[in-house]
Formats: structure tokens, sequence, C-alpha cells
């Protein structure tokens, strides 16, 4: 069983996510985060269509002392004269991305994954968003095929030990309900739902994992960066301009932190490590800098008063 350490590093971020990222800057990110003792990497092809993957690769220089995860459910295509910016990435890879779930999907894709990663194997694999939230009318189809196909080849790569752990990478809470009830998962790596501003994971989902042996890795502890920074209107939150009731939380949120004299950003990196059935978190970084304010972030004093009064917010 992998053992994951509690600070990670998302890498959507250097898929060019929002906004375009330098080669250049994307190795000094990836530099700075392994001085500063950061010791796993999660990625995937979607972000920025094989980018990410690249930089990371390139980044890592084949070490195996770095845990590294990736996903399947997408498979990239060739595209021509692809659109500056496409699925919120920015100068990204000329590929589409196109969910599959099928047994050889699930096998091209890690096969590709590793190539562009420049490594013979990865410690985790992930199914990547799965969930009717995100596939519609489609979600039975895609989670019968990924039932049937892509989750019986994740456990042969598992079970054959050409992987550590598998599970599921998701942005919904109910799809993690319904799964956990139904096959063997290692872990859920679940981004922006037990966070600071959205604990919706916490009254079913936690303690569900907790019973199971289920270990959640959490993404997205900054809301898609409304909690990383002073919260202005331009605000993002689950990836798209924050409405004005997520405002009004994220704002009671600051007066909270402040009351207890402590930095928001920290606060929210550390918050979801409270709980026994979290065992790592992961926030995007894009720069040197951004791996430093991490880091401090990680290790700033809290009050422990602000943690008991946390459901002052409603989440």
């Amino acid at each position: 069983m992998v053992e994951l350490p509690r600070l990670g590093m998302g890498t959507a971020a250097l898929g060019n996510l929002y906004r375009a990222v330098s080669d250049e800057q994307a190795a000094e990110t990836i530099e700075a985060a392994l001085t500063g003792g950061i010791r796993y990497f999660d990625t995937a092809p979607h972000y920025g269509f094989g980018l990410a993957e690249e930089r990371l690769g390139c980044g890592l220089g084949g070490r195996g002392d770095i845990i590294v995860s990736t996903k399947v459910g997408r498979l990239l295509e060739p595209v021509e004269n692809p659109a500056r910016e496409r699925h919120g990435f920015v100068e990204a890879r000329p590929f589409e991305p196109i969910f599959d779930y099928s047994d050889d999907a699930v096998l091209r894709s890690l096969d590709e994954s590793l190539a562009r990663l420049r490594r013979d194997r990865v410690d985790i694999l992930f199914a990547h968003d799965i969930g009717r939230l995100t596939h519609g009318e489609r979600h039975e189809e895609r989670l019968r095929q990924f039932l049937d196909e892509g989750y019986p080849a994740m456990r042969r790569l598992r079970d054959e030990g050409a992987i550590d752990a598998i599970g599921i990478g998701v942005n919904e809470v109910e799809i993690c309900l319904d799964l956990i009830d139904r096959i063997d998962l290692d872990l859920i790596l679940l981004a922006g739902r037990y966070t600071l501003l959205d604990r919706s994971a916490a009254e079913r989902l936690l303690p569900a994992c907790a019973a199971r042996g289920i270990r959640l890795v959490v993404g997205g502890p900054y809301n898609s960066g409304i909690l990383a920074r002073p919260i202005g209107e331009d605000a993002r939150f689950d990836y798209a301009p924050a409405s004005d009731a997520v405002l009004s939380r994220a704002r009671a949120l600051q007066g909270l932190c402040d009351r207890f004299d402590a930095p928001l950003p920290a606060a929210a990196l550390q918050f979801p490590l409270r709980h026994p059935a979290v065992a790592s978190v992961i926030p995007g970084m894009a720069s040197a800098a951004e791996v430093a304010d991490t880091l401090a972030r990680f290790s700033a004093p809290v009050n422990n008063d602000l943690w008991a009064a946390v459901s002052e917010v409603p989440a």
C-alpha cells in the first residue's frame, strides 16, 4: 500500500489551466517542490492534453523516490488547428480529450501517460471524472462501461503489481457514495468537496471512507482559487466565476480567520487534513513562489479555536 505524504502537488496548472505557463517556469516549479520536500505529484492526461504529464516527466527525471498518480478515462486524439483555449486550458497540446472507460482505453491511456512521464510505472491510477454532473444523460452508459471494463482493467493492473493502488478522481460526492458500495477502492481523489467553503463530503462520505479503510486525497483545497488570495469580485469557485452567495460565504470565512489571526489560505490548506480519513492534500502550484507560499501555509500555526468555529459559516 502506498504511504502518501500529507502534502502533495496537483499539476493542472502546469497544463496551462486558465493561463499559460512557460516550460522554464514549469521546470522551476517542480524543482522548487522537490527542494521543499514534496514527494507526491498528481497529474492526468486531461491537464493540457498531455502537457502537464510531459512537464512533470521532464522535471522529475525518472526519480524513483517520488510518488506519482495519474488518471484514465480519457484518450487524447489529434486535432488540427485547435483553439487557443479549450476546456479551460490555454495553449495546450493539439489533442482533444475523448471519454473512454473501456479495458483497451485504460491500458492505452496508461501506456501513453508513462511515455509522457518518462517512467516505467506510476504508483496510483485514478479513473477520472466519473459522475452524473460530468456526463449528464450519458452517465449510466459510461458508468456501466467503467464497471464492466475499466475498473476490472485497473484492478488487474494492481493485482499484477503494475501499479500499487487504484481509485477514482472526481468532483462529485454522490458517485463516491455509489461506487464505494460496489467496488473495491484504495483511494478517492475528491476535488473541491471537502474544503472550508464546501464541506459537502463531511456528513456521509468521510465517515464511510473511514469505515471502509478508503483513504481520501483532497484536491482543490482553495476551491479554484477563491480561498488562496484576497477575495475579489473576479474570484473563481469550482472552475467558474463565483456567485454572490459564494462570495458572501468566502468573506464570512475571511472574517472568521481574521478573528483568530489566521491567514485564510493557511486555514484552507490545513483544514482537510484534520479529518482522519484524509491522507493528503494536493493544491495546485504554478511557480516557485507559489510553492514557497504553499510550504509556509502548510506549516503556519492556526489557532485550534478557529476549527471549532468553522461551523458558524454554512458550507
